[in-house]
C-alpha cells in the first residue's frame, strides 16, 4: 500500500503502514474441537457448567441463538437450549496462543498480542519479502488452518484501529483489506459504535444528538464534540478522519495481572474466602513468573449478594512475585473491611504497580520467602513439563478434594 503525503517545496511518495489484525475465530470453542471434530456445526457453549458461571466462547450456531462471550450461562442456556457445555481447557490455550504469536514473529518482528487469541503485526518491512497485503493475509490464514487446525480472520489497513474493524466486518475465517485510498469511504459507512472507545453510553449519547454513524461523527464540529464528551469527543473526531498514530507495540507492558471467582453459592466463611485468595494469589504469582515482572501492589474486590461491590489496595514493603506474601497482604485488607454486610458472590485479587525482573527483592529475616521463591520456582517447572498434574498448597488440594468427596455423596 502507498500514499502521497504533501509536504513543503513539493510532493514526496511514502509508504503507508501496512498493520494486520490477526483474530482466531471462536478461539476456545475451536481447540476444543480440535480434540471432538465429530461436534462441529452444533451449538456449542465454552464455560465452567455452574450456576454462577458465565460464557467463555460460543460456537457461530449458538451465537446465532444470541449466546456472546461474558454472559451469565443461565441466559445463554435459555438463549440456546439445545447447546452443549464444554468444560475449558484454560493451559492448552495458552501453550497454542504461545505457538501461534511464535508463527506470527516468523512474519514480522513487530508483534503486538492483545489477548490470547489476537495481535497486531506491523507488516510494512515485510512486503517486500512476502508480496502484496492481501497475498500475505491470505498466507497467514492458510498457514494457521495448516498448522494448528484453525480459523483466523485477518483485517489489514495502515491504521491499527481500522484493522481491526476490518476483521471484525471480515468474520468468520474472512479476510479484508482497507487500502488508504478507500480508508475514509470504509470509516463513514459505519455506525458510531464500530469505533474504538463507543460503548452503550457513548452510543446513545450521540444517538441523542443525532449522531449514528461515522460520516455523520466527523461532520460534527470538533468544539462541539470537546464540549459534550471532553478529550473523548475530541478523539473520536479524530477517529472519524482516519486519524491515529498509534504504532504496533511489539512488547506490551502489563499494568497489573489479576484473577478473580464467582461463587456458585455465595460464601460467609472468612475462612472460605481467605483459602480462595490464596488460591487466586498462587494462580497471579504464577503469571507474574512466567512474565519475569513483580508486583509492588494489591487490590482486592469484594461483590455481595445484592452485586454492590467494594475494591481496597496497598502497597507492599518491596516488590514480590510471590504467592504467600500476596496473600497476606490480600488478606490484610480482607479483615481491615471488619462484618460483612451481606453473602459474598464474588472475589478477586490484582497484583499491581508491576515492575520488570525480581524488583530488587528484599527478602525477609528468616529466610522464608526464600524457601518459598524456590518452591514455587520448582512448581512452575513441573507445571510446563507434567501440565496434568496437580500442584499447589497442600491446603487447597485438600480443600477441593473434601469438596468433591461432598458433591459425589449428595450425588448418590
Amino acid at each position: 500500500m502507498e500514499s502521497h503525503d504533501e509536504k513543503p517545496g513539493g510532493r514526496r511518495r511514502t509508504a503507508s503502514p501496512v498493520i494486520a489484525h490477526a483474530d482466531m475465530d471462536a478461539y476456545f470453542v475451536e481447540v476444543e474441537l480440535l480434540e471432538r471434530p465429530q461436534l462441529r456445526g452444533r451449538r456449542l457453549i465454552v464455560a465452567h457448567d455452574s450456576p454462577r458461571s458465565v460464557v467463555l466462547s460460543a460456537s457461530y450456531p449458538a451465537r446465532a441463538d444470541g449466546v456472546r462471550s461474558g454472559m451469565p450461562l443461565v441466559r445463554a442456556r435459555r438463549l440456546s437450549p439445545g447447546a452443549m457445555i464444554l468444560e475449558p481447557h484454560p493451559p492448552r490455550y495458552r501453550e497454542l496462543s504461545a505457538r501461534i504469536m511464535a508463527h506470527f514473529g516468523t512474519l514480522t518482528d513487530r508483534v503486538e498480542q492483545l489477548s490470547v487469541d489476537e495481535a497486531f503485526l506491523d507488516l510494512t518491512g515485510a512486503v517486500r519479502r512476502l508480496g502484496p497485503p492481501d497475498r500475505i493475509g491470505e498466507q497467514i490464514r492458510r498457514e494457521i488452518r495448516d498448522e494448528f487446525g484453525l480459523p483466523c480472520t485477518v483485517g489489514i489497513a495502515d491504521r491499527k484501529f481500522v484493522a481491526k474493524i476490518a476483521s471484525t466486518r471480515a468474520k468468520p475465517d474472512g479476510l479484508m483489506l482497507v487500502p488508504p485510498a478507500r480508508r475514509l469511504p470504509f470509516l463513514h459507512a459505519l455506525p458510531v459504535e464500530a469505533l474504538w472507545g463507543v460503548g452503550g453510553t457513548t452510543a446513545d449519547a450521540l444517538h441523542g444528538r443525532g449522531i449514528r454513524t461515522v460520516a455523520q461523527l466527523a461532520e460534527t464540529p470538533r468544539d462541539v464534540l470537546r464540549a459534550r464528551f471532553g478529550r473523548v469527543g475530541e478523539h473520536l473526531h479524530d477517529l472519524a478522519w482516519g486519524i491515529d498514530d498509534r504504532e504496533v507495540e511489539p512488547e506490551r507492558e502489563e499494568k497489573s495481572i489479576g484473577a478473580e471467582e464467582t461463587f456458585a453459592v455465595d460464601l460467609t466463611s472468612t475462612e472460605a474466602l481467605r483459602a480462595e485468595l490464596l488460591r487466586l494469589s498462587h494462580r497471579i504469582a504464577a503469571r507474574l513468573r512466567a512474565a519475569d515482572l513483580s508486583a509492588a501492589g494489591v487490590s482486592l474486590k469484594l461483590r455481595y449478594r445484592d452485586f454492590q461491590t467494594l475494591t481496597r489496595s496497598s502497597g507492599l514493603s518491596h516488590p514480590t512475585r510471590s504467592a504467600p506474601v500476596l496473600h497476606r497482604a490480600a488478606t490484610r485488607l480482607l479483615d481491615r473491611l471488619g462484618d460483612r454486610p451481606q453473602p459474598v458472590r464474588l472475589i478477586g485479587l490484582r497484583a499491581e504497580r508491576l515492575s520488570r525482573g525480581d524488583g530488587g527483592v528484599q527478602l525477609s529475616f528468616d529466610g522464608s520467602e526464600s524457601r518459598w521463591t524456590d518452591a514455587e520456582a520448582a512448581v512452575d517447572t513441573v507445571a510446563r513439563r507434567f501440565p496434568e498434574v496437580r500442584l499447589g498448597p497442600a491446603s487447597l488440594i485438600r480443600r477441593d478434594d473434601d469438596d468433591s468427596e461432598a458433591q459425589d455423596e449428595s450425588s448418590r
